[in-house]
């Protein structure tokens, strides 16, 4: 597939998860975590025009000063912005402008792409198509909490349906103590947060083949799980008690029956599933519960071959750090990935709205450990 085509098909996916909503879900934004999913569509155009048209279309004409404001995210390398907290404020631009925006934008990337560009741009093409596919996740989770805490549970579509993950038989995988190697190698993209691969020491574990189930997970709830300070860290219980936690996000008890809220709407929790929407302090206080712990990642990577991964991120016990060798890039781009690696927890795999080809078995995803909106969820280590 030409780069062209790429390009066109990525654009195309993020207009398609917005498609069922209303024009007012466009704007709501609920806590700080949560972006307005109008946002989301304006900002993955600020990225192509901003670091792509802008610097290398000849006679490209900016689209709107002020979006520079607007749009950026994170980029202290390209300007002030609009802080976080403020998105959900942005009435103007309008839904209709930004989309306006988008179609400007895509004219111009299409007129751009009629001839080969370089190999430096090429890879920064790349990225920036591998960062849309970031924030179709995203879209995917912000969708989920506007419409998840409205007080009516409207569905996002009444005909969505998870892709098809059949959970294996749940049994131990051994792996001996030795010399193991993790990180990108080969062709393709990774992020710089995957490289350089190194060599690990790692003693003999055991990791489980399948993903802790939400009947497994309200065994430990109607153990009174939450309630017990000797199972959680004391970071984990303070959240647990100032925020009033007693059941996974999403899940509601509803006459003596636990539901959750899905994309279809709200449905009876359904019990061989993996456990989703959990923080990484939950997850800590049930494999400590169990008497067993969260793999860390370098573990999960050596033994990934070996199990399906792909309904929920999974949590892990390794702070996000950089690998030996890292190198930031230089200008904005070197803000992408390093600046995060402080106080935040490592989660491996990928989730059911993971964006088709996005995936692989290095991918370092990271979270703050209090986030669960998110597709999180546990696996087991011994």
């Amino acid at each position: 597939m030409s780069l062209a085509d790429c390009y066109k098909k990525v654009r195309q996916l993020s207009v398609r998860i917005c498609s069922p909503l209303q024009i007012e879900d466009y704007v709501v934004q609920p806590v700080v975590d949560v972006s307005p999913p109008k946002w989301h569509i304006g900002h993955t155009t600020w990225f192509f025009e901003t670091f792509i048209l802008k610097p290398y279309f000849m006679g490209y004409q900016e689209f709107n000063a002020d979006y520079n404001y607007v749009f950026n995210s994170y980029y202290e390398t390209v300007g002030n912005r609009v802080i976080r907290t403020d998105r959900g404020n942005l009435s103007r631009p309008t839904v209709a402008d930004i989309y306006k925006y988008r179609t400007y934008v895509d004219d111009a990337m299409e007129n751009f792409l009629r001839e080969e560009p370089s190999a430096a741009i090429r890879e920064l093409m790349i990225l920036g198509l591998n960062h849309e596919e970031q924030h179709q996740e995203l879209l995917y989770y912000d969708i989920k909490y506007i419409l998840g805490h409205n007080p009516l549970f409207p569905a996002y579509d009444e005909t969505y349906r998870p892709q098809v993950f059949e959970q294996p038989t749940a049994q131990w995988i051994s792996m001996p103590e030795g010399i193991y190697e993790v990180g990108f190698e080969g062709e393709g993209f990774c992020f710089d947060n995957e490289l350089n691969r190194h060599k690990v020491y790692l003693n003999s574990y055991q990791i489980n083949t399948a993903m802790v189930t939400n009947a497994e997970y309200l065994e430990f709830i109607n153990d009174n799980g939450y309630h017990d300070f000797r199972f959680w860290h004391a970071e984990g219980w303070d959240w647990v008690k100032n925020n009033h936690v007693e059941a996974p996000l999403y899940w509601h008890h509803i006459n003596g029956q636990w539901f959750n809220y899905t994309y279809a709407g709200l449905k009876p929790v359904d019990l061989a599933a993996p456990v989703c929407h959990i923080s990484y302090y939950e997850a800590y206080a049930y494999a400590s519960w169990k008497g067993m712990r969260l793999p860390t990642e370098f573990e999960w990577e050596a033994a990934a071959h070996q199990f399906k991964w792909g309904k929920s991120w999974e949590w892990t016990e390794s702070a996000y750090l950089p690998y030996p060798g890292f190198k930031k890039a230089e200008g904005a781009i070197g803000e992408y990935n390093g600046k995060f690696m402080v106080s935040q927890k490592v989660l491996r795999g990928s989730s059911e709205v993971t964006s088709p080809g996005h995936e692989r078995v290095t991918y370092r995803n990271f979270f703050h450990p209090n986030l669960r909106w998110l597709f999180c969820g546990i696996r087991l280590a011994r």
